[in-house]
């Protein structure tokens, strides 16, 4: 499966940091937008670094690369559908959809279909949460990467998300720096530090933090 090439190519030599780093941004980042005894599916899920790191009561992975029960932890299930099309997840049964470094392998068509399912399996009042590279900011790189589709910044995102009737809670446009693979220190520490920096954002943060909800 070409996806199975590209993305151990580009990912199995960084999983140990990797896994590190996902579970510092979910325990002093994420964590606090999910209540524990939430229901959370993640579209895209690739090797699980957040979805095993979260805590929640009931976990949901979904992805088509089959190496992805390889690293899905024993809570969580694991869904193989497009995301366009989730006949496996019911109406309304979850709170929290997260996504992260996934719309821009999509395209246009398929990132509104996506946005109607995910509006269709939260419960009303719902958070979809995104972490998103913003076309913005880091368009030297972006295309850096073979799978890389659609261009998207934060506003053109925003705007389809309304077109698809979420509500918008909050938009940090530059968040994180856009790759593992820059020339930024990979250290614990310093990801620590930076989350507590909020100042220092503007001036590494190449992906946008996206919080809408499906209205009540």
């Amino acid at each position: 499966m070409e996806e199975q090439r590209i993305y151990a190519r580009r990912f199995n030599p960084d999983l140990k940091f990797r896994n590190e780093m996902w579970k510092i941004l979910c325990r002093d980042f994420f964590q606090k937008y999910i209540d524990p005894e939430s229901r959370i599916l993640e579209i895209g899920a690739g090797y699980c670094e957040f979805i095993n790191q979260i805590h929640a009561v009931e976990k949901i992975a979904l992805e088509l690369n089959p190496d992805v029960r390889s690293y899905a932890a024993a809570d969580v299930r694991i869904i193989q559908e497009r995301s366009s099309r989730m006949n496996a997840v019911g109406d309304h049964s979850v709170e929290v959809v997260f996504a992260s470094n996934f719309f821009e392998h999509l395209s246009r068509e398929e990132i509104l279909a996506t946005f109607r399912e995910v509006y269709r399996v939260l419960v009303p009042g719902g958070k979809f949460m995104v972490l998103q590279p913003n076309i913005r900011f880091c368009g030297k790189d972006y295309w850096m990467f073979f799978d890389h589709l659609t261009p998207i910044d934060d506003r053109a995102f925003v705007e389809a998300l309304e077109i698809c009737s979420f509500e918008m809670q909050e938009l940090i446009t530059r968040f994180l720096p856009f790759t593992t693979k820059s020339r930024l220190p990979r250290s614990p520490f310093l990801l620590r530090l930076y989350l507590r920096l909020r100042m220092v954002w503007p001036l590494f943060g190449q992906q946008s933090f996206i919080l809408s909800r499906k209205p009540k």
